[in-house]
């Protein structure tokens, strides 16, 4: 079970929250750094993700033909545009406790083990959606939202191998669906190191369909470093990871991989 993704993410939404409560309307109107979202428009993001945890859509109800995970955000943000700030942020605050306690119930069985298919990210055991709110929530909190890469200056939550190890082990848990291209480039294991808190060793190995990820370095023939909170930035392609990343062995093999790296 991620109980530790449970504990990241109920802290991260808590700290998200008393942001969303003390934001000016100046704070509001300025451009998130998530491309084309305002400050509104990120929190709209976030609180429409913790009610649909809450109130799942009526399966019987005719659903909108998406295909993409981020086409669904685009939609669920427009249709709080013309919302007030304070309706958007009342949304957020009434529904990130009852998120949390749904996490908390997909800790147990039958739903921890049921699959969940999240469009065109994969499938993944319920539990896991833990993992990735508290994934969501780093991303957009301090990267898209909170100075110095962010538009709005408040104190950010401390990184912490407990608060960014579950959003780390999220994003390799899922990068094997979410990027088949990056199996399609992998023919021989590639390191990854992440250095400070939420860091560790991995390789990613290839295989059939996809690769895999197992801890340690097994036998890579380019290894590529950053740390832990630098890979959120260059594995969501929000930061060009040669920024970021030094390698150590076959360059180009390694260039011809990380190109392909886009987390969701």
């Amino acid at each position: 079970m991620t109980a530790g993704g449970l504990r990241a993410a109920s802290a991260l939404a808590e700290h998200y929250a008393e942001v969303v409560a003390g934001l000016t309307p100046d704070e509001w109107a300025r451009p998130s750094r998530c491309a084309g979202w305002s400050v509104q428009d990120l929190v709209a993001h976030t609180g429409s993700n913790f009610r649909v945890l809450v109130e799942p859509p009526d399966p019987s109800a005719p659903a909108p033909q998406m295909e993409t995970a981020e086409e669904l955000q685009e939609l669920l943000v427009a249709q709080r545009r013309g919302w007030s700030r304070g309706d958007v942020a009342a949304e957020f605050l009434e529904y990130w406790g009852p998120a949390v306690g749904a996490m908390t119930a997909m800790q147990e069985e039958p739903l921890a083990s049921a699959p969940i298919t999240l469009t065109d990210l994969g499938t993944y055991p319920m539990h896991a959606l833990a993992d990735a709110f508290a994934f969501d929530l780093w991303c957009h909190l301090t990267v898209d939202l909170l100075a110095p890469t962010g538009p709005v200056e408040r104190s950010r939550p401390e990184a912490t191998d407990d608060v960014l190890g579950p959003a780390i082990g999220w994003m390799l848990t899922g990068l094997p669906q979410m990027c088949p291209s990056v199996s399609a480039a992998l023919d021989r294991p590639l390191g990854l190191r992440l250095t400070g808190p939420g860091g560790g060793e991995w390789t990613l190995v290839p295989g059939e369909p996809v690769l895999t990820t197992v801890a340690g370095l097994q036998d890579p023939a380019t290894t590529a470093t950053s740390s832990a909170a630098d890979f959120v930035l260059w594995g969501t392609t929000r930061t060009p990871w040669r920024d970021r990343v030094q390698v150590a062995g076959d360059r180009e093999y390694a260039e011809r991989v990380l190109d392909q790296v886009d987390i969701v």
